[in-house]
């Protein structure tokens, strides 16, 4: 088989999912890849509030790439998550963060005017019940025809698979937050 036996994409739908780390970390080099190829992008993270570090990245570069990188940061923290979760949020201000988010997200993929558009932890939100499966499925279906969609976040739908290009699945070997150590900085988030 030979090179010219291989067609090219328009776009694609890419997922990072699994139970380890970098899921995050492999949609930003994705859009730093998009970037560099001067593509629109858009990323938008569900979940994530609290300061963390490529927030600040971001927030840095987004004067170099003005209208060709959209950021919007939604969401309100871990959701039945134990003691990680907030505990002065309730259920209804989750789910109303999440589908702010959601709808940011769907008029960014729909619009035609991003190449790419990077939805960080909107598996968690859907697998949380924040959202719902078919809410995830309308996303991936009705994306405009040149805009790529990346996913990430734990336990994407097995039954959305036939819908996706590409899907990886970070699988932890060792981590040492089962040593009961806490996430760092610049590595962590």
């Amino acid at each position: 088989m030979s090179f010219e036996d291989f067609k090219t994409k328009q776009s694609v739908v890419i997922v990072y999912t699994g139970d380890s780390k970098g899921k995050t970390s492999a949609s930003l080099g994705l859009m730093v890849r998009a970037l560099g190829n001067r593509w629109n992008v858009a990323f938008v993270q569900f979940i994530k509030y609290w300061g963390v570090g490529e927030h600040v990245f971001i927030r840095d570069i987004q004067s170099l790439y003005k209208e060709q990188l959209f950021f919007y940061k939604g969401g309100k923290g871990f959701y039945k998550a134990g003691d990680l979760s907030p505990q002065h949020i309730s259920e209804e201000q989750h789910k109303q963060a999440a589908q702010e988010t959601y709808d940011e997200a769907y008029a960014k993929a729909t619009s035609g005017d991003y190449d790419l558009v990077i939805c960080d932890e909107i598996n968690n939100a859907v697998n949380d019940g924040l959202l719902s499966n078919a809410q995830l499925k309308k996303l991936i279906v009705d994306r405009h025809q040149k805009t790529s969609l990346c996913m990430t976040g734990r336990n994407f739908p097995k039954d959305l698979l036939p819908l996706v290009d590409i899907a990886t699945n970070m699988t932890k070997i060792k981590h040492h937050f089962d040593d009961k150590f806490l996430a760092n900085p610049g590595i962590d988030y």
